[in-house]
Parts: C-alpha cells; sequence; structure tokens
C-alpha cells in the first residue's frame, strides 16, 4: 500500500521540535519512506531511515530517536515486535512511538498499546494529522523530561541531604561521647553506702543530668537535673551547668562555698538552688528552663537534706521494703527572677535507699498511653528489692522496656542511687 502524507488544509502546526528533533522512519516500502523523510525533513527534522525491524535495532544503538515512526506490517520483524524490542532497549530518556497501519479494529489497537506503542496513525497518513501527532508526542515528552530533571535534581538534593545528614551524625554520635563524659563516675562505693548513676538519652543527645561531688570527708553531693525540650540545645545546656555543679573544681561549684581556712563547706541546697536561679536568669540567653533535685548527703548519720526543684519526687525505700514520696514539689529553675525554693530533710538507716529520677521514669507510656507514674515506680522498687548499684538500675530499664514495651524510649531517663548498707547479721 503506498503511503500518500496530505498537506494540511491551512495554517501553521507546532511539531515540538525542542524535544523532538531525531526522527526514525521504518518501512520495508522505499517510496512510502522516501515520501514521509522528505515530509519530515522540510518540518526540520533530523532524519533516518530502516527498511526493517532488524535495521531499525541496529541504527537505535547509536543513534536514539526521540520519535520512531513504524509500519505495522513488514516482512520479517513487524512493526509490532519492533516496538516490544525498542521498548526493552536501555535509553536516557523516553522515545515515543507511533505505529503506522491501516488497522482500524478496536482490538487491534489495543494490541498495539501493550505492545508499547504510543499512538498510530491511519494511513494514507494526512500531513496535518501527522503534525498534530508529533506535537502531542512531543507534550508528552516534554512532561517526561521536565519529571527527569526534577528527579535528577530531587536525586542529587536527596544525596546533599544524605551527606549532611551523615556528618551531622557522626557529629551527634560525638556530642553523645561528650555528654556522656560529663557524667564519668557510675559508682562509687564510700564504706557506709554506695551511690550509683544512669544516664540514657532518647536520642543522641538530652536534657538529662545527673551527677555526685565531694563536700568534705563523709559527706557529699548528688544531683539530678532534666533541661526542658530534647536534642543539642537542651544538651548545651547540660553541659554549662554540669560546671556549676563541678565535682573537680569546687572553686565553680555554686553548691560549696570556700571557708575562711582556704577549704569548702557544703552551701544549703535551696540556696544553691537560688544561686543558679540567678544566673540563669541572668548570664543566659535561653528559653530553658529545668528541675533539679539537690542533696546533701551525711554518709556518717545518714541525714540528707534535699531541696526540689519542679524535679519528680524522690522515692525513699526503707529497708523493710516500704517505698513513700518525699519532697515539696516546688518551681523549675529559669522561670521566675525572685523565685524561692525549699529544701526538707530525711534521716536514711542502714539497708535504706533513695532514688533520685528524671520524669522519664514516672512518665514512661505504655502503648495504651498509660503512664508508670509513682505506683508503677514503687511496685518496680519493691520487686527488684535484693537487688543492688548498678544491677539495679539496668534492671529498671528492663522493667521500663517491658512495660512501654519499647526499648526506644521517647523521653531521657535518668537516676541517682543512693543506697546505705544494711547492718551486718550478727555472728
Amino acid at each position: 500500500m503506498i503511503v500518500r502524507v496530505l498537506r494540511p488544509e491551512s495554517g501553521r502546526v507546532e511539531t515540538g521540535g525542542d524535544v523532538i528533533r531525531r526522527v526514525l522512519v521504518v518501512d520495508d516500502s522505499r517510496a512510502q519512506r522516501r515520501i514521509l523523510t522528505a515530509s519530515l525533513q522540510r518540518w526540520g527534522f533530523d532524519v533516518r531511515e530502516a527498511d526493517s525491524g532488524g535495521a531499525a535495532l541496529r541504527i537505535c544503538a547509536d543513534y536514539a530517536p526521540d520519535l520512531v515512526l513504524s509500519d505495522w506490517m513488514m516482512p520479517g520483524m513487524t512493526g509490532l515486535e519492533f516496538c516490544r524490542v525498542f521498548r526493552d532497549m536501555a535509553r536516557d530518556s523516553y522515545g515515543y512511538f507511533i505505529l503506522l497501519t491501516s488497522k482500524s479494529d478496536k482490538d487491534e489497537v489495543a494490541i498495539g498499546l501493550d505492545a508499547g506503542a504510543d499512538d498510530f496513525l491511519t494511513k494514507p497518513v494526512n500531513a496535518a494529522e501527522l503534525r498534530a501527532r508529533i506535537a502531542a508526542g512531543a507534550r508528552i515528552l516534554q512532561m517526561e523530561r521536565e519529571l527527569t530533571d526534577k528527579n535528577r535534581l530531587i536525586t542529587s538534593t536527596l544525596g546533599e541531604l544524605q551527606s549532611l545528614y551523615d556528618s551531622l551524625d557522626s557529629d551527634l554520635i560525638e556530642a553523645k561521647k561528650l555528654q556522656q563524659s560529663l557524667v564519668s563516675e557510675r559508682y562509687r562505693d564510700f564504706g557506709t553506702a554506695e551511690v550509683s548513676l544512669l544516664l540514657q538519652s532518647a536520642g543522641h543527645v538530652g536534657g538529662d543530668l545527673v551527677g555526685m561531688f565531694p563536700i568534705s570527708e563523709g559527706r557529699i553531693g548528688l544531683y539530678g537535673i532534666d533541661v526542658s525540650g530534647h536534642g543539642i540545645s537542651s544538651a548545651l545546656m547540660t553541659a554549662r551547668l554540669a560546671g556549676y555543679l563541678s565535682s573537680s573544681v569546687p572553686e565553680q561549684n555554686l553548691a560549696l562555698q570556700k571557708t575562711r581556712g582556704g577549704g569548702f563547706a557544703p552551701r544549703p541546697p535551696a540556696e544553691a538552688i537560688a544561686m543558679l536561679n540567678r544566673v540563669i536568669m541572668s548570664e543566659m540567653e535561653t528559653e530553658h528552663y529545668f528541675t533539679i533535685a539537690l542533696a546533701d548527703v551525711d554518709l556518717v548519720s545518714g541525714h540528707v537534706i534535699i531541696a526540689q526543684a519542679g524535679h519528680p519526687y524522690p522515692a525513699l525505700q526503707r529497708a523493710g521494703g516500704t517505698v513513700e514520696f518525699i519532697g515539696h514539689g516546688g518551681l523549675p529553675v529559669g522561670l521566675i527572677d525572685a523565685a524561692e525554693f525549699q529544701q526538707f530533710e530525711v534521716t536514711m538507716a542502714p539497708g535504706d535507699r533513695l532514688l533520685i529520677h528524671s520524669d522519664g521514669v514516672t512518665e514512661c507510656a505504655a502503648r495504651d498511653g498509660a503512664l508508670l507514674d509513682e505506683a508503677g515506680l514503687a511496685r518496680i522498687l519493691r520487686d527488684l528489692r535484693q537487688t543492688r548499684g548498678r544491677a539495679f538500675l539496668e534492671s529498671l530499664i528492663w522493667k521500663l522496656s517491658d512495660f512501654a514495651g519499647d526499648a526506644d524510649f521517647q523521653d531521657d531517663i535518668s537516676a541517682v542511687l543512693l543506697e546505705f548498707r544494711p547492718d551486718p547479721m550478727p555472728g
């Protein structure tokens, strides 16, 4: 069958030359190829010809056409078979495929679409219709290339973001090491009593801090701090606060005051917290505030003075196993300039233990949203009555994980455990 390309009746029809430049014409009839090629070249396209599907595939290996015009019925490899192979070829961009056919049956059209054809032209080919189909293909290719460019940009951006994330993640890992180093001593045996510390951040870094510092022979200070928020800014705040309660530089420790003899004596815990409040309000430009429990412990008499500023009520477990939560609550530090803080006293006997903990413990949530609360912590203390020191704190984490149904907690968890040794059994 001879293909006649009919001239458009009037007017200029856009062909999308910006995205369709290279066209491959495939037909076993030389005359038909020449007719199509002449029109396409007149419209400004770079045209190649092939007399069979096999020849067309060889051309496609070196010449990736933007548009293929292929006759359906050809000896050897049909246009339909060529279309299937063409679709399987590796390409950097999409190639638009138009089948030239005398077939108009809907089933035949469906077969062509299923093989990968994008459009059809019925012979004899009308020039206006051909240019209109090319223009339609150009719009599709334009959208495809814009999408490809956007995907490349997204891929490039994701690569840059991944690089930044990896760098940030590396920095956060180092920050976590530094923050954990603020609690360099996790356990100490003082003879009459033992102190164990727990610090576990919800993320790489967190806003909790625990510590201990010497006051004098037979006397120590303990503290637990919880800075508002999470993440880097909260962690930086804890690093600053660690300096104000330093165990290695007593001159900087606000819980200590210098004596005339050149030594150091304890400052009442409530007064020390008031000083911290003045420092935060006057020297630190921050929206963070923090809760704290600060204790002055006499290791000989068991007398403990505690100031509590918004921190959870410490749990006191007596040697017999009973648990009570002690304290007065109070305002957090860093909210009000002239805030006043109260302190209270308790005497611990041999076998007693005191747990100063952050709200990450009592506010640990189960899957149904229920909180552990003080009653749940009391149960854990009673269940672990015979477990002491660091083993107790490790078991506490396991108990919390079991309650939450997840080892990844939503909040930082920290605790200070003070345990007085029980009286030795009479021989």
